[in-house]
């Protein structure tokens, strides 16, 4: 019974992670080289929020290089502090940029 359980357990862990995901090809390897991946998934929360969550909040591109920066962790009360980071500016702007393409898109009107 201990090892269905624990096979079970095992598929439902890795089908899940087949499911999450990934950091595109020309964004990964900036989120590697900076830490973020320590901290942050793409719609899985880790140790900070998804960056399906962070960029629901609609901040701009400067806000978010401000926030990498200087964070502010009461913009995310129940998660840890985050780290204050040292991100070129050229580096930063294509993570922000890609982390506001994760927003939800506005529905088209009817007319």
């Amino acid at each position: 019974m201990k090892k269905l359980l624990f096979s079970s357990m095992l598929l439902a862990g890795l089908t899940m992670n087949a499911e999450a995901q990934d950091f595109p090809d020309d964004i990964k390897p900036l989120m590697s080289k900076y830490t973020c991946t320590a901290c942050h998934k793409v719609d899985t929360r880790l140790v900070g929020p998804a960056y399906t969550e962070v960029a629901k909040r609609k901040y701009t591109t400067a806000r978010i290089l401000e926030l990498i920066a200087v964070p502010k962790p009461s913009n995310w009360p129940g998660y840890p502090p985050m780290a204050a980071l040292k991100v070129p500016e050229e580096d930063a702007t294509k993570i922000a940029e890609w982390i506001n393409s994760l927003a939800p898109k506005k529905k088209a009107k009817k007319a």
